[in-house]
C-alpha cells in the first residue's frame, strides 16, 4: 500500500490539474457566447460549460475515458471507429519494423565490435542518421516506395526500422564490450575461439543491454508506425486517427487515440520488460 500510495498521488495531481487547465483553456468560447446573447457569466456558470463542450480546446480527463471506452468496447473491432481496428493496423507495422531495426542493430553491433574499420566508419554514419528529422525522411521514403510498387505496411515498417534500429545499435555494442580485459585474457588462456568468446562471453553479457535497448527501441518503433501514416492520407491506423480528428476538429479523437497509442507502447514495453525477467532468470542473473 506505501508503494502504491504515492502513484495514486501523482496521478490525482495531475488529474486536478488537467481539470483546471481545461477550465480555463475552455472558458474563453463559453464567455464569447455569453458576450453574444449579452450576459456575463459567472464562475458557477463558466465551469461546468467547460467541461462537457464538444469540441473543446483542453478535453477533460472524463471525456478522453469516455471516448477511449467507446472507442474500444464500444465498437466491433471491425469497425473503422474502433480504436483495436486502427491499433492493429499501426502495431503491424510498428512490430515488423522493430523486427527489422533489431535484426539490423544486433548485426550492425556485432560488425562494430569485431571489426575496427567498421567502427570507425559506420558507427559514425549510424550517429549522424540520427540527426535527420523523421518527418523530413518519412515522406521521401513513402515516396520512394510507391514510386517502384511497394505500398502498404511496409513503408511504414521502414521508418519504424530506421528509427529503432539504433538504441539496439548502441546498447549492443555497449553490452559486447562489457566483458574487461581479464575475462577475455582468461578465455584466450584457455584457447578460445573468437567464436566462442563471443557466445560464452559476450554475447551473454550483452543482454541486459540488449533489453534495455529493445524497451527504447520498441517505443520508437511505434513512433516511426504513427508517423509513417501522417503524409500518406492513410485511412488506418492510430496515426489516421489523429489525421481525421485534426481534419474536423475533433480533438477529444485525437486525445483518445493519443492515449490508445501510450497505452500500446506501455503494453510492448511491459511485455519485453517480462520476457526480461523470464531471460535473465533462465540465465541465472534476474532476482
Amino acid at each position: 500500500m506505501k508503494a502504491v500510495l504515492p502513484v495514486f498521488v501523482v496521478i490525482a495531481a495531475i488529474v486536478v490539474l488537467w481539470y483546471g487547465a481545461a477550465v480555463w483553456m475552455n472558458a474563453a468560447w463559453v464567455r464569447d457566447q455569453a458576450a453574444r446573447a449579452g450576459e456575463t457569466p459567472g464562475l458557477a456558470q463558466i465551469v461546468p460549460q467547460t467541461l462537457n463542450q464538444e469540441r473543446p480546446v483542453l478535453p477533460t480527463p472524463h471525456q478522453v475515458a469516455a471516448e477511449l471506452w467507446k472507442g474500444v468496447a464500444g465498437q466491433a473491432v471491425t469497425s473503422k471507429r474502433s480504436l483495436v481496428y486502427h491499433g492493429w493496423i499501426t502495431l503491424s507495422a510498428t512490430l515488423l519494423g522493430f523486427v527489422i531495426g533489431t535484426g539490423a542493430g544486433i548485426l550492425l553491433a556485432i560488425g562494430i565490435v569485431h571489426n575496427r574499420a567498421m567502427d570507425l566508419s559506420v558507427m559514425p554514419w549510424a550517429i549522424a542518421s540520427q540527426t535527420i528529422p523523421i518527418l523530413a525522411i518519412a515522406p521521401m521514403i513513402i515516396v520512394v516506395l510507391n514510386s517502384v510498387g511497394v505500398t502498404g505496411i511496409v513503408p511504414k515498417a521502414i521508418i519504424s526500422a530506421y528509427l529503432s534500429f539504433f538504441p539496439v545499435v548502441v546498447g549492443m555494442v555497449k553490452g559486447l564490450r562489457a566483458p574487461d580485459a581479464m575475462q577475455l585474457d582468461l578465455l584466450r588462456t584457455y584457447g578460445a575461439s573468437q567464436r566462442q568468446t563471443f557466445a560464452k562471453l559476450r554475447m551473454p553479457a550483452s543482454v541486459p543491454y540488449l533489453f534495455a535497448s529493445l524497451k527504447v527501441g520498441v517505443a520508437a518503433a511505434l513512433v516511426g508506425a504513427i508517423v509513417g501514416e501522417l503524409p500518406t492520407g492513410a485511412v488506418a491506423g492510430l496515426g489516421a486517427r489523429l489525421l481525421s480528428g485534426s481534419y474536423y476538429g475533433q480533438t477529444v479523437q485525437i486525445w483518445a487515440a493519443l492515449f490508445a497509442a501510450a497505452l500500446l507502447a506501455a503494453s510492448l514495453v511491459a511485455l519485453i520488460g517480462l520476457a526480461e525477467r523470464l531471460t535473465l532468470r533462465r540465465m541465472g542473473m534476474g532476482r
